[in-house]
């Protein structure tokens, strides 16, 4: 999978809106961090993969959360794929 950073990153009031636009094959690598985060896909489609399952997403999958200090990763599986990924990091530095 080819990592890639957000197209878009958005912080109001603590809270942190990651959009990320993906071809086949792009997306997140596996990882983990000490905060959780809300994953939606607005367009196209992606694999959203954590230790407990494995999901494809589209734009009618209701948002899911990723637990903090889990590792997940997600792929986008089409060209043109949009998820965006929402968080508050802990005052702490999470």
């Amino acid at each position: 999978m080819t990592s890639i950073s957000p197209r878009h990153l958005c912080v109001q009031d603590n809270t942190t809106i990651a959009v990320f636009h993906a071809s086949k094959g792009e997306g997140l690598p596996r990882h983990s961090h000490d905060y959780s985060h809300l994953t939606m896909c607005m367009a196209g489609s992606c694999r959203v993969e954590n230790e407990t399952r494995q999901l494809v997403m589209d734009t009618q999958t209701i948002p899911i959360n990723l637990r903090a200090g889990a590792w997940h990763e997600i792929e986008a599986l089409e060209d043109h794929t949009v998820f965006v990924n929402v968080f508050t990091i802990p005052k702490d530095g999470g």
